[in-house]
């Protein structure tokens, strides 16, 4: 019944976690939820009244341009320009994205034909696979490996396969594993990229969240990149937005048109109002992002010595909101006995790839003291 290409997509990782916390739920357990990367704070009050401003205009009821209103891909630009120091052309090196999922989703359609070859992190967001499948192309793995600090190993990657390849996503701060890069591997990246004829996708959806005085740097900012690349942002995890669906794609003029005429033929654009509410967040006080940085810092701190505690292998990350912790044997298996025995959902590495093998996700979307509470259960379980 279905294309070979749907038959071929694995089930998307986060349906199937909800699906097995709604069960536990179902017995009356108390869950605390520690996977998803959902933030649990509301949206800044002075984005929901700027939304509220805008749907009250009926000018606003209408198609939206398909490229995003030029006000947001201005407030885009010069947000970058201020945080990241980054210079880029609003008119055409910015466009506006329902979020940042569905750009890196519509990439792969516009670069790559039946049979070319994507490079994928691997553990990674789930979607730089699943875009390459269904753009009919032919994922091929980067492992992340502990030893490499969860960098590609670009020289492991073997020349037949560099040639060939047409795409490459890297996503630093990452997710799953909460890895930083330096400009310097950026650089590297530049380098091979441009040898082998290679656009790269980098997903910059952590970059303000940050800790410890680090902070996270574009990929554009490095020589050359703006050449081969274009660099995704998302308002959702830095604003609270998750559910508003409102990013942008920033670089190469060229790539952006190609995301672009995928889009103009598969979506109408985002809801103005958003793109008004997203004018907001960009444009207005940043003081929201340093406050839930410290609510987060808080939290990460909490988590981690509780884990600590409980000898399991865990290095306290500088961006994201996730924590990636080594454990013993199977982490599918780790996290079903968290689930079911202490009704903690955590996210299996495994379910980011094969070489997230060994490891599972927290996500800091509780408060401390649920996190505490968390902690407490584990230690009953000896684990």
């Amino acid at each position: 019944m279905y294309a070979d290409r749907i038959n071929s997509l694995p089930p998307y990782l986060f349906a199937a976690i909800d699906k097995a916390k709604q069960e536990v739920i179902k017995k009356g357990i108390d869950v605390i939820n520690l996977s998803i990367g959902d933030p649990d704070m509301p949206t800044p009050p002075h984005i929901v009244e700027a939304m509220k401003r805008s749907v009250c205009n009926p000018q606003r009821h209408r198609y939206p341009s398909y490229e995003g209103m030029l006000s947001f891909r201005t407030a885009a630009a010069d947000w970058i320009k201020k945080t990241m120091n980054v210079d880029l052309n609003p008119e055409d090196e910015v466009l506006t994205l329902i979020g940042s999922k569905e750009g890196i989703a519509h990439i792969p359609l516009a670069f790559l034909n039946p049979g070319d070859i994507s490079l994928v992190p691997d553990p990674a967001y789930p979607v730089y696979n699943i875009g390459t499948i269904l753009a009919d192309g032919k994922p091929y793995k980067m492992p992340l490996l502990a030893e490499n600090d969860f960098l590609p190993d670009l020289d492991a990657i073997p020349a037949s396969i560099a040639k060939k390849a047409k795409l490459m996503f890297i996503n630093y701060p990452n997710n799953p594993t909460s890895a930083t890069a330096s400009l310097k591997f950026f650089g590297e990246v530049v380098d091979f990229a441009a040898e082998n004829d290679i656009l790269v996708v980098h997903d910059n959806a952590y970059s303000e969240m940050t800790y410890d005085g680090y902070k996270a740097p574009s990929f554009l900012s490095v020589s050359g990149a703006k050449d081969i690349s274009i660099e995704m942002h998302s308002l959702s995890k830095t604003y609270n937005m998750t559910g508003w669906r409102i990013g942008f794609a920033i670089g190469n003029r060229d790539i952006i048109a190609g995301l672009g005429k995928v889009k103009t033929n598969v979506d109408s654009g985002a809801f103005e109002c958003v793109q008004e509410a997203g004018i907001a967040a960009l444009t207005g006080t940043q003081d929201c992002v340093r406050g839930m940085n410290e609510i987060y810092k808080e939290r990460r701190d909490a988590l981690i010595a509780g884990l600590k505690e409980l000898g399991l292998e865990v290095k306290p990350p500088k961006a994201t909101f996730y924590v990636w912790v080594r454990v013993a044997g199977s982490s599918f298996d780790f996290t079903k006995v968290l689930l079911e025995k202490a009704g903690i959902v955590a996210t299996p590495g495994v379910g980011f790839g094969e070489y997230g093998e060994g490891y599972i996700r927290f996500a800091l979307t509780q408060s401390v003291e649920r996190i505490n509470e968390a902690v407490e259960r584990m230690h009953k379980l000896d684990i």
